[in-house]
């Protein structure tokens, strides 16, 4: 047997602290800036992770205002969390994970809201034998992400917490406001006290404002920062071939789409953001992810079902799944844009991508 054939599985993502271990290494051994108590980093030193800096060897992992990654260590050097917010796909997911590998070095204090999300899932629970067999004690305590981020002073991520309960969501009061963690099942040690470098980083999509909307109470324990949009067409465009080259070389592909096909799968995106006179926007969210995810796929097809390259018409094949998610009339408008705007435009490519419109469903 080969040894392709024996040798384990790799992880599909590996959190950001095991990607940039190297990185992370060589500016924690460089850092010579002050650190907030319980960083694994300065701020500096967390800032230049994030943003890269050529000349030592730190790749830019987000692509966004430098101020606000300024604005959001600041925040999380304090006493208030860092809520994110934004449109879907504008990696606020992704900044959260940067920050708290940077901040704490584990970025794995993960709690993923959601409409059964419990407060067991969020603080702690029960090893059910065990407390059975010896009652409330120590032992037979399950941490969950809060109680180890405030034990052992890490960062803790909180995914789309407007998607859970009003009365989950006020869970955090008083690890946010006291720095303390009531567990009223023990006796005698039944409060745990938050070590230096614990707080939260919470995410949120302005789609699901209105879902379960914050207490008052809780936001004014978190600095609000938005993550916007990527504004510049070749800087999303730099990202969208960056990021679908790394995910197609991860499914085993060893070619990506060109930056031409790339280029109109961009401007796709971009103008049904914008939407048209006649049917608006879309209601589904064409955001970078989204193209990333639909230039993977299209670099997929391509080198696994016709075993060459990529072409502008594969574009529309792939591209239905992201643009028609949450409604029939997003495919009309797909089908109006491919139908009267892409004839329009220059180029084989575009010309490739509108002879592929009969390809949609429906």
């Amino acid at each position: 047997m080969s040894d392709t054939a024996t040798a384990a599985p790799r992880l599909q993502r590996p959190p950001a602290e095991q990607r940039y271990a190297d990185e992370l290494a060589k500016l924690a051994a460089e850092d010579d800036a002050p650190r907030p108590p319980g960083w694994a980093l300065s701020l500096q030193a967390a800032r230049t992770f994030i943003c890269g800096d050529e000349s030592r060897g730190v790749a830019k992992k987000f692509v966004g205002d430098p101020s606000l990654i300024d604005r959001a260590l600041v925040t999380l050097a304090t006493s208030r969390g860092l809520m994110l917010v934004g449109e879907p796909g504008t990696a606020k997911s992704l900044l959260s994970e940067l920050i708290a590998a940077a901040v704490s070095g584990d970025s794995t204090l993960t709690i993923q809201g959601g409409a059964s999300t419990t407060e067991d899932q969020i603080a702690y629970s029960w090893n059910y034998s065990l407390l059975v067999s010896e009652g409330p004690t120590q032992r037979a305590l399950v941490p969950a992400p809060l109680l180890r981020g405030m034990a052992e002073g890490r960062v803790v991520r909180f995914e789309e917490i407007t998607r859970c309960p009003l009365e989950v969501q006020d869970s955090l009061l008083s690890p946010l406001s006291d720095r303390v963690l009531a567990i009223p099942e023990l006796e005698g040690d039944s409060m745990v006290f938050a070590r230096e470098g614990f707080n939260i980083i919470a995410t949120a999509n302005t789609r699901d404002r209105g879902v379960n909307e914050m207490s008052a109470a809780l936001k004014r324990r978190f600095n609000f920062e938005t993550v916007f949009p990527i504004g510049d067409f070749k800087t999303e465009l730099d990202l969208v071939e960056h990021e679908a080259a790394n995910a197609l070389a991860r499914s085993g592909v060893p070619q990506a789409p060109s930056r031409d096909v790339l280029e109109v799968l961009v401007r796709v995106f971009r103008d049904l953001r914008v939407g048209d006179a006649n049917g608006g926007r879309p209601q589904a969210v064409m955001s970078t992810a989204e193209a990333v995810s639909v230039a993977h796929a299209v670099g997929i097809k391509a080198w696994y079902l016709r075993g060459g390259v990529a072409e502008a018409g594969d574009i529309v094949d792939c591209m239905a799944g992201a643009a028609a998610k949450d409604s029939a009339e997003d495919l009309a408008r797909l089908r109006r844009y491919l139908e009267q705007k892409a004839p329009k435009r220059k180029g084989p490519h575009w010309q490739s991508l509108y002879q592929a419109r009969n390809l949609l469903p429906g």
